[in-house]
């Protein structure tokens, strides 16, 4: 599924999320819900921040594929999964477990779409 479509989904389907943005491997934004540019790359360097800060909390080599961040007036998800980030603000008091259920439905969309990598074909023996 394309990232625009996969975040008008999830942006349909969670009542939670407020804006979204669905980020690639190198943290270019694929898509975002509003449409703002200047608020989507915010999104993502606070997103790609906060990775980071949890990736030096953990051990070496150890991928970090959720960071939740709850304040008074809203929360910060960052799900990531595969190749894609997606990155989502909610109200007060969200539903974590639901919210981060529908980030990783929309994450696994977006990964079922990835290209697969094709194993070179043995050749074939010249017939006698």
């Amino acid at each position: 599924m394309e990232p625009a479509q996969a975040l008008s989904d999830l942006m349909e389907l969670s009542s939670q999320i407020k804006a979204a943005v669905v980020l690639d491997n190198d943290g270019a934004v694929l898509a975002s819900s509003p449409e703002d540019a200047t608020a989507a790359s915010a999104l993502a360097a606070s997103a790609l921040e906060l990775v980071g800060a949890a990736a030096d909390l953990g051990s070496a080599g150890q991928e970090v594929t959720r960071v939740e961040v709850e304040l008074d007036e809203g929360a910060l998800f960052v799900v990531r999964e595969g190749e894609r980030t997606i990155v989502a603000t909610t109200g007060p008091d969200p539903t974590s477990g639901l919210v981060v259920y529908d980030l990783r439905t929309c994450a696994q969309s977006l990964r079922a779409e990835e290209p697969k990598r094709r194993r070179a074909r043995k050749p074939k023996e010249a017939s006698e």
